[in-house]
């Protein structure tokens, strides 16, 4: 897509779930400490990378940044209105994709619009309907993190050992 200054940007999005860096991971244990809680795991969901290309000063340039999007799974309590966020967030869809279109582009879709991911799960707390808290992301990475994000819970499982700096090559 052009940048406003006659450059190009690309953003590529590379799906996890992976295990959280030795970065991530004490990131997390500090905030789910700073909660009163103890961290159980933490799981890398996605990975936005982004470059550009245009002119600086009248000279090539190129330059980008990556975006990782992770959730810490500190101890929270299960909460009682599950049922409640999630018709919330039924109600609310339709509109939420149109917003996120104003801002982002289109809701990206196949055959089916994409499901919104939230990060912070409902079951624990995670807010329904806040923006910063909902990923669209393809159905069937939807559906591995919805098996993982139970495992992200429990105590002493996989998501609670160091992964590596970077998990994939671009």
């Amino acid at each position: 897509m052009p940048s406003p200054d006659g450059g190009q940007v690309r953003t590529t999005i590379y799906y996890g779930p992976w295990q959280c860096s030795v970065a991530f991971m004490s990131r997390c244990e500090a905030k789910c400490a700073a909660q009163g809680y103890a961290l159980r795991g933490c799981i890398w969901l996605a990975d936005f990378k982004g470059d550009w290309q245009g002119r600086f000063m009248l000279m090539p340039a190129a330059a980008g940044g990556r975006l990782a999007i992770t959730h810490c799974c500190c101890d929270y309590p299960a909460v009682s209105n599950v049922k409640q966020q999630r018709t919330q967030w039924n109600n609310a869809r339709a509109s939420f994709r149109e917003s996120w279109a104003e801002e982002f582009g289109a809701w990206p879709s196949g055959k089916d619009p994409w499901p919104g991911h939230h990060i912070f799960d409902l079951a624990h707390g995670g807010p329904a309907t806040a923006p910063d808290n909902i990923l669209p992301v393809p159905g069937d990475v939807h559906d591995v993190f919805n098996r993982e994000y139970p495992a992200c819970y429990a105590p002493g499982g996989k998501w609670l050992t160091p992964g590596p700096a970077r998990p994939y090559v671009d």
